[in-house]
């Protein structure tokens, strides 16, 4: 149980590869909201 160990967290890092033992961080990314649209304006109907 060492560096050359892949299966620990010390042997991953080592090895610069991700598992269990090292998980990767995931960026979290901010979904932004849509704006609403505007309604068109409607006219008044010609009599």
């Amino acid at each position: 149980m060492g560096r050359g160990d892949k299966r620990t967290k010390k042997g991953k890092i080592a090895a610069g590869s991700f598992g269990i033992s090292r998980p990767q961080k995931v960026k979290k990314v901010a979904v932004k909201k849509a704006a609403p649209k505007k309604a068109a304006k409607k006219t008044a109907a010609k009599k």
